[in-house]
């Protein structure tokens, strides 16, 4: 993981004059009259006798979001070319500040040093727009490509103080590597990322925070009573693994258990998946790799709460030890459950997980999966569907539309209940009906939620992965979708309790 390094600037003609950036970004948004230029590009602009506007125009930009004009400076300025990046409609909100700064990110890769004015809009915004939009995975390359810009000064907004700006860098910046960290293990392939491969690396992550880490192999989660866990993963040669990590900080108000989904890579088991975008399946972890970010960054940022991460680890494969349609699991805590479909297989190793996070005797949890192809019907690629106990899901739903993520509020029908009724054991996996199914195993964890205890589950089934083309500040593979949805809700909890 390559990120740029960043540091608080000024933006007057005197500084822009000595300025060692090679690149300056300005902001442009559409008018009532055509493009005009965003707060924050005066300078730049005088800098080059004001003729900034009509140059853009001449080379067609309109101010539309995320639109890229490259512009000479022609001596006039160190700094070779300005780049302007569309906002869209003007009083651009954070997430548009956010998006045109990412790909501002990715405009500049081959650079070496850039300064960007969009932070005089939103320090916090273009900070991690930018640092998520240089991102990239090149670990496997054997030509990795133009390398991302290295360094971005960050001018300082007017409001505030200089104290502030520095805690709001810091901050934007920890939270937008936390991303990058879930990324990097999303986008690792599965022969590489495996049960214990991925064990490891949470292992030393989490020590490197100077966190407590306990890992369970396949013979203490026999000996526990992990049914789940050890039912999905029984087809692999790679076995399962459950990692708890442990942060408390200091005079911790509230405890939270994150839980997340870690299926390193799902071929849907015995009920075998299509051939077609299995591939994709590298992102089945993605749960895990974002509650393994976040409970590193609360650490990080010192977060006054206690944060315990649960990671199951499985790998779901076809073989003659699988675990098969018609099989009755024994969950952790002893509840049965009848397999009819083994590729709804998240929430069978989620399950377990939850039932251990509710001993902590958390205040909260937070659980989060690529969990149904039914989110993905129902919201798209880029809206999470949120379910759970409602005060906290509306909750969640709220801070996750802040962000910028997105998240929607999602009930738990109870007519639905019934339909996982089982003739063998407490429940089924799925229901026999087509309708409903992110709402369907929505209810199922909810059977594996500890009564009182408020609880939100966010399936990030679409919004974890982007198998199409770069936008804003994601590229394609891995987003690391929702590291900034809960870090943001632990920032609330720690505040408002």
């Amino acid at each position: 993981m390559s990120l740029p390094k960043l540091a608080l600037s000024e933006i007057t003609e005197a500084a822009l004059g000595k300025s060692r950036a090679e690149a300056i970004v300005i902001g442009t948004v559409a008018g009532a009259k055509g493009l005009e230029l965003a707060p924050g590009a005066e300078s730049v602009d005088a800098a080059l006798g004001g003729s900034l506007v009509d140059v853009l125009r001449t080379l067609g930009a309109t101010g539309k979001a995320e639109e890229v004009v490259k512009v000479p400076t022609l001596g006039k300025l160190p700094s070779g070319f300005v780049l302007a990046v569309g906002l869209g409609e003007q009083d651009p909100t954070s997430e548009r500040v956010r998006r045109a700064s990412g790909a501002a990110g990715r405009a500049l890769a081959g650079t070496a040093r850039a300064l960007t004015t969009l932070s005089v809009l939103d320090l916090q915004a273009a900070v991690e727009g930018i640092v998520l939009g240089a991102y990239g995975f090149t670990e496997f390359k054997s030509e990795p490509g133009d390398a991302p810009v290295s360094t971005v000064d960050v001018a300082s907004p007017a409001e505030g103080t200089a104290k502030e700006h520095k805690a709001t860098l810091k901050a934007a910046t920890a939270i937008a590597e936390a991303v990058c960290v879930a990324r990097d293990l999303i986008n690792t392939p599965p022969n590489v990322l495996f049960p214990s491969s991925f064990a490891e690396r949470a292992r030393k992550l989490a020590e490197a925070a100077g966190l407590d880490v306990e890992v369970l192999d396949e013979k203490a989660l026999k000996r526990k009573g992990f049914g789940g866990i050890l039912g999905v993963g029984g087809g692999s040669s790679r076995p399962p693994r459950l990692v708890r990590i442990s942060y408390k900080g200091a005079k911790a108000r509230k405890k939270i258990a994150l839980v997340g989904k870690g299926i390193t890579f799902d071929t849907g088991g015995i009920s075998l998946k299509p051939a077609a975008n299995m591939d994709a399946m590298t992102s089945d972890m993605s749960g895990a790799a974002a509650v393994l970010a976040s409970v590193v960054l609360a650490a990080k940022l010192k977060y006054p709460l206690a944060v315990t991460a649960y990671l199951p680890l499985a790998e779901n494969m076809p073989s003659g030890t699988s675990y098969r349609p018609g099989d009755v699991l024994t969950m952790y805590g002893g509840k049965t459950v009848e397999v009819l479909n083994t590729d709804a297989e998240g929430r069978l190793v989620l399950a377990d997980a939850m039932v251990r996070a509710a001993e902590d005797e958390p205040d909260y949890l937070i659980e989060t999966s690529t969990l149904t192809g039914a989110q993905v019907v129902a919201l798209g690629s880029r809206t999470a569907g949120i379910m759970g106990t409602e005060e906290f899901r509306d909750r969640v739903a709220t801070v996750a539309r802040a962000t910028g993520e997105g998240g929607w509020a999602m009930p738990l029908p109870e007519e639905l209940r019934g339909d996982l009724d089982s003739k063998l054991a407490d429940l089924a996996n799925v229901t026999g009906s087509r309708f409903g199914g992110m709402l369907a195993a929505g209810i199922f964890l909810r059977e594996f939620v500890a009564d009182g205890l408020p609880w939100a589950h966010i399936d990030v089934a679409g919004p974890a992965y982007n198998a199409g083309s770069p936008w804003g500040y994601t590229g394609k593979g891995g987003t690391g979708v929702p590291v900034r949805t809960i870090a943001a809700v632990l920032a609330d909890i720690a505040e408002n309790g």
